[in-house]
């Protein structure tokens, strides 16, 4: 094996989910964002469509990210979908721990360059937004290990739709762009959990291997 698949392979085991972040940066916000850029360029797209849109948030703006959705789950408290209980007990400590971490990468799909091709491929037309999600994934995981092998944690969230709105305002994002995740990243301040693995043998067939 050659020590550039070696590397990759470490770099993929090396990607944990983890929860207790600081706001302790092993590098310059310049490297974050060369990363982001990297992933931007190269990570491949479903007939290059190129559909992926990515917003960094760092500092006082990686805080309004988790100040948005905090104000997004209180209102469904008023409403009563969620129990005061629940969020003062589960959802809001939850919340500020992504605020406690150093920043924010969202992850959004463009439909304007889906859509033209949905209309030229009729036979495609369904597959191409789940395409664009497969696309999207790639820069999710590109964008997690690469902020791992920089020295941060992180982990992936999903608080759309209830964020979008907030989100648009005050980042200026396009109304149709469509948030995919939203990953969080910092100092790792306490280890990733065990991680158990179903067999291979059961997840992975070869044919015609010498």
């Amino acid at each position: 094996m050659s020590p550039t698949t070696q590397s990759l392979i470490e770099v993929a085991k090396a990607r944990r989910t983890y929860y207790k972040l600081g706001r302790n940066t092993p590098v310059p916000d310049s490297e974050v964002v060369n990363l982001v850029n990297e992933a931007i360029q190269h990570i491949p797209s479903s007939f290059n469509t190129q559909s992926t849109r990515l917003v960094v948030a760092l500092g006082a703006d990686h805080e309004k990210v988790w100040d948005i959705a905090v104000d997004a789950l209180k209102e469904l408290v008023a409403t009563g979908a969620v129990p005061q209980e629940t969020f003062d007990t589960q959802t809001k400590p939850k919340l500020d721990s992504f605020k406690a971490a150093y920043g924010t990468v969202l992850f959004y799909e463009d439909p304007a360059h889906i859509k033209p091709l949905s209309e030229k491929f009729p036979a495609f037309a369904s597959k191409f937004p789940e395409w664009a999600d497969h696309t999207n994934a790639m820069h999710q995981w590109f964008i997690w290990s690469g902020l791992e092998s920089l020295g941060f944690g992180a982990n992936l969230q999903h608080y759309n739709p209830l964020i979008d709105s907030g989100l648009a305002k005050a980042f200026d994002v396009p109304a149709d762009w469509q948030l995919k995740a939203q990953l969080v990243f910092g100092s790792i301040e306490a280890p990733a959990g065990e991680k158990a693995f179903k067999p291979v043998e059961e997840r992975v067939k070869v044919f015609g291997a010498k």
